[in-house]
C-alpha cells in the first residue's frame, strides 16, 4: 500500500470519526435505542468488510488480523446492540 492511499484511509477514518461524534452528540437520549439498531446495520457491513479484507490473498498479514479485529468488535457490537433492543422492547411492553 503507497503512503499516499494510507493518508487517504486515515483521512476518512479522521472525518468519519468526527462527523459520527458530531451526530451522535446531539441525540436526544430517548432515541438512542432506535438509533442503536441502526447502528447495528452498519456494524452488520462492517463484518461483511472485515470478512473479505481477511479473505484475500493479496493482503499483508497485519491487514488480516486488522479484518479480524474489526469482525470481532463489529459482532460484539452487534450483539450488544440486539440484546439492548431487546431488553427495552421488553420494557415498554410491560408498560
Amino acid at each position: 500500500m503507497s503512503i499516499s492511499a494510507l493518508i487517504v484511509l486515515i483521512y476518512v477514518l479522521v472525518l468519519a470519526s468526527y462527523l459520527g461524534f458530531e451526530l451522535i452528540s446531539k441525540v436526544p437520549p430517548t432515541l438512542h435505542t432506535p438509533l442503536m439498531s441502526g447502528s447495528n446495520a452498519i456494524s452488520g457491513i462492517t463484518i461483511v468488510g472485515a470478512l473479505i479484507a481477511s479473505n484475500e490473498m493479496g493482503y499483508t498479514t497485519l491487514s488480516k488480523w486488522l479484518g479480524l479485529l474489526a469482525l470481532v468488535l463489529a459482532t460484539i457490537n452487534v450483539v450488544g446492540g440486539y440484546a439492548v433492543t431487546d431488553r427495552m422492547l421488553k420494557m415498554f411492553k410491560k408498560k
